[in-house]
């Protein structure tokens, strides 16, 4: 049966034509159904992570370093890799939902929670030992001990986001948000009396931070769970009772959650190279306290494009699943128009704000005067990177990741790095110069994915979601090797060939998968650290962030 029965055969006039107003608008209220809740689960998970810090500051400047660096390794080890790992399914679970294939979203959650669960055990193995670690790369021996304390009674919080983090993508690609924001606000509003009685009632000290933190992830996923118990989510369309198919076709899935999970290491990453940069300018403590806040800043600004990126690229794997490609293009005009709209907010918030924002976190004015002069391209950033988040979210939805991670790695490594290390430390610029080189990255990168984008052509991407969304009773080698290959060069888009299959044959979305090369460049909040922390070898304050 055929399950495409939207535009099948496509007006190549609708693919080339700018969306009329009431389809812009339509198209708007279809990705503010997805990233209006998103949005506001981000900011209370960002509210999450601020009462952690303030609770760590009560505890004191000793625990607040060890704290930070402990959240700092954190990341660094586990949480990047459990979120890059877990996002690989969500341009298998976006197309199969457009397509109807309902069991395949139910196969798909049950490998990557296994995926998750079994990575989780060596990542527990190297927290357990960081201390070793720490001491090894010359950290302080008190704020170590501090921090292995912390991660040692965080260990438990690897295998919950292990299952939470399918979860939400699972809900999300069905357009399914709203219940993650409701039981959002429920968990944090318990994160406060949690933290209040495991640190000051029972005197437990950064241990009590890390088990309120572990305990808040618990309770937003039970809570969660609970949702889809009860509604009927999970229904007898996309259950699978577990099997050995759990076992089995993970090539299609590792093809895509390993390179994600190699893509969101080094965008973290980059941030931690920026702090360890900021270490070796003149007055280290300043610099890296005023990259604490910024870094917070941004996270905060970061939650409204990146809610924008999940929004737009469930849209367009749904569309592309559907066959509708005039509507993914236009999914992908609005989200740009968007994100420019965003874009320019952010950079009109940020230098506005500049000479108070500071004072928030501190009364130095060392650091208030870094602060101040940075914000301002701080905003420059947010104009290309409002967009280009937001093209991610596109090239996933459309499971064109090798294209976005490309980008991803070349502007940041490539262009970003050289020019902040240039105009840091060659130029003089100092700490400013730093984020000069964060803008030259975020403005290459959005040149080069908003070419990539305009050159896609979208009856190639419709004609690639038919066979891997078509549903299977059998599976061959043959059928897999006939994919259509994801290109937006315009040598390789031109018409896209017609590749029939008997009626006998059919294609499986996750073996013609496994051919794919690749990568997906994630967009938060599935993918940015629950923390971001600024690490130091000494008690200096450290700001920490979503």
């Amino acid at each position: 049966m055929d399950l495409h029965t939207d535009d099948h055969d496509v007006d190549l006039d609708d693919l080339h034509r700018w969306p009329t107003l009431s389809e812009a608008m339509e198209e708007i209220k279809a990705i503010g159904k997805i990233s209006g809740p998103t949005t506001i689960t981000g900011l209370l998970l960002y509210s999450r992570a601020m009462i952690s810090m303030l609770f760590l500051g009560y505890l004191g400047e000793l625990d607040l370093a060890g704290g930070s660096l402990s959240m700092g390794f954190a990341n660094i080890t586990g949480y990047s890799v459990i979120s890059g790992l877990s996002m690989g399914m969500e341009p298998i679970c976006g197309q199969a939902f457009g397509a109807k294939q309902r069991k395949l979203l139910g196969l798909t959650l049950q490998r990557t929670v296994l995926l998750l669960l079994s990575t989780s055990i060596p990542i527990s193995l190297i927290w357990l030992n960081m201390k070793t670690i720490l001491l090894w790369t010359g950290q302080d021996e008190e704020i170590s001990s501090k921090a292995h304390t912390f991660i040692v009674f965080a260990i438990p919080d690897l295998f919950f986001l292990s299952l939470l983090h399918p979860l939400r993508i699972y809900l999300r690609t069905q357009s399914i948000t709203l219940p993650l924001t409701y039981c959002s606000v429920i968990s944090v509003l318990l994160h406060i009396p949690l933290n209040f009685i495991l640190v000051v009632y029972f005197k437990m000290g950064i241990a009590g931070v890390a088990l309120a933190m572990v305990w808040t992830n618990l309770n937003l996923f039970l809570l969660l769970c609970s949702f889809v118990y009860f509604s009927g989510v999970y229904d007898d369309d996309s259950w699978v009772s577990p099997s050995f198919d759990c076992l089995r076709g993970w090539s299609s899935l590792l093809k895509l959650a390993v390179p994600t999970c190699i893509s969101v290491c080094l965008e973290w990453w980059w941030y931690e190279f920026m702090i360890m940069l900021c270490g070796l300018l003149v007055n280290p403590k300043a610099t890296i306290a005023s990259m604490g806040i910024l870094i917070q800043t941004t996270s905060l600004v970061y939650v409204f494009p990146s809610s924008l990126s999940l929004g737009v690229s469930t849209r367009i794997g749904n569309e592309l699943g559907a066959n509708r490609p005039a509507k993914a293009r236009i999914s992908m005009i609005v989200s740009l128009g968007c994100a420019a709209g965003l874009g320019l907010a952010a950079m009109v918030f940020t230098a506005s704000i500049r000479h108070r924002w500071g004072r928030f976190f501190t009364a130095d004015d060392e650091i208030l005067e870094l602060t101040a002069v940075a914000l301002p391209i701080v905003g420059l950033c947010e104009l290309g990177n409002c967009p280009q988040t937001t093209g991610c979210g596109v090239l996933r939805g459309s499971a064109r990741p090798a294209i976005g991670a490309n980008i991803n790695l070349g502007s940041f490594y490539l262009v970003g790095m050289p020019v902040a290390i240039l105009m840091g430390f060659v130029v003089k610029m100092g700490f400013a110069g730093l984020w000069l080189g964060l803008f030259a990255a975020q403005a290459s990168c959005a040149v080069l994915m908003l070419f990539v984008l305009c050159k896609t052509d979208w009856k190639v991407q419709v004609e690639r979601a038919k066979q891997l969304t078509q549903s299977s009773s059998s599976t061959t080698s043959t059928a897999c090797n006939s994919s259509l290959p994801i290109s937006s060069s315009p040598s390789l888009s031109m018409s896209p060939p017609s590749l029939p299959l008997p009626e006998e044959s059919e294609v499986d979305i996750e073996d013609i998968l496994c051919n794919e090369d690749e990568l997906v460049k994630t967009g938060p909040l599935e993918t940015e650290p629950l923390i971001i922390s600024t690490i130091t070898s000494t008690t200096t304050f450290c700001i920490d962030c979503i």
